[in-house]
């Protein structure tokens, strides 16, 4: 089959790969029709994830249809068209049964990272009746790659944690996808104001369309002055860092209100320095998080509702054969203005 491969790091190659087969009784193996990249992706290509090696195929979205599955599967059957989560989950040990499934001491976040991914042909997805959801008839399967992870992290690591409230002031820093997936459903919860900030004047404006109530371009260095005089020089309630670099988690430290909470979804690869000599007596809350996937049903059914639209989210659409175009899309966002891709095995 064809598979996209991790080969070292900053190079990847569409190649002959073994189509996967079952190892154990729990697996599905499932024919890939849609796929996207994530920015994990490209964190895995600048050497920043060291779990995932050389020789890797790569990602852990996708939407397929079963080809086969092993004898103790009890949910699915061969022809199921299925949503792939990002996280395994066996259902069975400490982490699962608290819901914890990002920590699953048999899964998690394996997928495109310790096992072969979802961009080819063909996936083998661990513990599928934990670890698929059924499609519904008649559902728009290009929205559905966005509940691979996209959308449950948004939620669930900015919003979620960082406790947004009907009322409350939200600031999101970082508007690509996920950063624009945290918009998209924060929303949820009434917030009376979400500012955006981002260095691309394009992606602020995408953020408006998506119900941002303020922007701030933070190319000149003056955005959390900027943000502060947005809010009267309180602050926010929440702070959502959803990029993945020190100069964000230092902002989102400067914008912060007493009492607030700073929510990290960003993959880090470097230090980040906290600054307890300025928010030791301010009430703040700091959480981190890996998506449990614990909303995915949740939004299943919002997105089914029409409540919200992830599709929004898409930009652009590749064959499987077209891939590395792919890559140099969404890594060259600036340039190609690419949220998220399409890949169509």
């Amino acid at each position: 089959m064809k598979a996209l491969v991790y080969t070292a790091i900053g190079e990847k190659k569409l190649q002959d790969h073994p189509k996967p087969e079952i190892s154990a009784p729990t697996d599905a193996i499932v024919r890939v029709t849609k796929t996207t990249i994530c920015g994990t992706d490209l964190h895995i290509l600048k050497g920043d994830v060291a779990t995932c090696t050389p020789g890797r195929v790569l990602g852990h979205e996708g939407v397929g249809v079963i080809e086969c599955v092993g004898t103790s599967v009890a949910n699915f059957k061969a022809g199921d068209h299925v949503l792939i989560s990002c996280v395994t989950a066996c259902g069975k040990c400490v982490y699962c049964r608290r819901q914890m499934y990002s920590h699953c001491t048999t899964g998690g976040w394996i997928l495109g990272n310790s096992i072969d991914g979802t961009q080819a042909e063909f996936v083998r997805i661990p513990y599928a009746d934990t670890s698929l959801y059924p499609i519904p008839e008649g559902a728009d399967e290009e929205a559905l790659v966005m509940l691979s992870d996209i959308l449950p992290t948004g939620f669930e690591c900015g919003v979620l944690n960082g406790q947004v409230k009907p009322g409350s002031v939200v600031a999101i820093v970082g508007a690509g996808p996920i950063g624009l997936a945290a918009l998209l459903t924060a929303q949820f919860y009434s917030p009376a104001e979400i500012i955006m900030i981002d260095l691309d004047e394009g992606r602020l404006t995408i953020a408006k369309t998506f119900g941002a109530t303020a922007t701030v371009n933070s190319t000149d260095g003056t955005a959390p002055e900027q943000v502060m005089k947005l809010t009267g020089g309180i602050g926010v309630d929440t702070a959502i860092e959803a990029v993945g670099i020190p100069a964000t988690f230092e902002m989102c430290q400067k914008i912060i209100a007493p009492g607030g909470v700073i929510a990290n979804i960003g993959v880090h690869g470097k230090k980040v320095d906290l600054h307890l000599e300025r928010l030791w007596d301010r009430n703040i809350s700091i959480t981190t998080r890996l998506v449990d996937t614990s909303s995915t049903p949740m939004l299943l059914k919002s997105v089914g509702a029409k409540k919200i639209d992830p599709t929004r989210l898409i930009t652009h659409h590749f064959k499987l054969d077209d891939i590395i175009k792919a890559y140099d899309a969404f890594g060259h966002a600036a340039d190609t203005h690419a949220l998220k891709v399409i890949i169509e095995a």
